[in-house]
């Protein structure tokens, strides 16, 4: 019925569980790894996953190619990173509801619920997080970005199902900050693109080939957010999420989560721009630029 393909490196912890869970509609799973060194690998084969290896360049890239080389055969294509989970209600209206999906729908948009340092995230703005996560086989694929990618669908319409699926990473604090402390040098290197054209953009996310909420964020994000002196963009957005949109309600976790997700990830983002352009503001042309910068970040530009 459906192809699940899951992204890994040193996923140990969490591969098990993320497998387990789409065991009762997941005709094949596709693990694509970028070598791991500890038991990612064996465990996957153990419970019948077919792996993949393949070196990391970033996320979009990793995902692309596993779909363009699994040896797919389902109707359906899913999404899943590893320490995600698709819980049983979800599974269960999976079951039923897609193979009576007609052929104009090509797309399953599914809600996201965060799960951190073990209670749900459900104020803020972060309940439901809706994502295209299903899709036909051959009417999808995920956009080519360093950061924040989603699946593009084409051919047809997109449907939303009811119950969520849970991001729940069950590493400690000092993963979430080293992890978003790489994120934010990703998203800096999009911001700085969109600045001064150092690559080749993806096409514009929009409803009809994603989520309309994906699509709204995106613009919002890009055309005003952006746009704004970070000092104060980073403070406007914590505070109407931690308050207008009732994070404290969240309890010690939420705040923790909204603080650093909410505040310190967007404020860390904005100071790395503004780092990183001060060094390549001055050079001529965006080859140089984009030369410098891959530099400076590490990153395969």
């Amino acid at each position: 019925m459906v192809a699940v393909l899951i992204l890994t490196y040193n996923e140990e912890r969490h591969i098990a569980r993320a497998i387990e869970s789409v065991s009762s509609f997941a005709s094949e799973v596709f693990v694509v790894d970028s070598f791991s060194t500890d038991k990612t690998v064996e465990i996957a084969r153990s419970l019948g996953a077919a792996v993949l290896s393949n070196p990391w360049t970033n996320y979009s890239k990793q995902f692309q190619w596993g779909l363009d080389n699994a040896p797919i055969t389902a109707d359906w294509v899913m999404r899943l990173d590893a320490d995600e989970v698709i819980e049983q209600e979800l599974a269960r209206e999976i079951v039923e509801k897609l193979p009576r999906l007609g052929s104009d729908i090509v797309g399953v948009n599914l809600k996201r619920k965060h799960i951190f340092l073990g209670r749900w995230i459900r104020h803020g703005g972060r309940y439901p997080l809706i994502l295209t996560r299903i899709w036909r086989k051959g009417q999808g694929r995920i956009e080519d970005r360093w950061m924040d990618e989603h699946v593009i669908v084409w051919g047809g319409h997109t449907v939303q199902f009811d119950a969520p699926f849970a991001d729940h990473n069950l590493n400690d604090l000092g993963f979430f900050t080293e992890k978003h402390n790489k994120y934010a040098t990703r998203e800096a290197v999009d911001v700085l693109n969109q600045r001064y054209g150092l690559f080749a953009e993806d096409v514009r996310l929009t409803s009809e080939g994603s989520s309309l909420q994906a699509s709204a964020k995106r613009f919002i994000k890009e055309r005003i957010y952006n746009r704004i002196s970070f000092p104060l963009s980073t403070l406007s957005y914590f505070l109407v999420r931690y308050i207008i949109q009732l994070g404290f309600l969240d309890g010690r976790e939420g705040l923790i989560y909204h603080f650093l997700q909410g505040y310190w990830y967007r404020f860390l983002v904005g100071a790395k721009v503004l780092e990183l352009d001060r060094t390549i503001r001055a050079l001529p042309t965006p080859e140089e630029k984009r030369t410098v910068l891959a530099r400076l970040t590490g990153l395969a530009l």
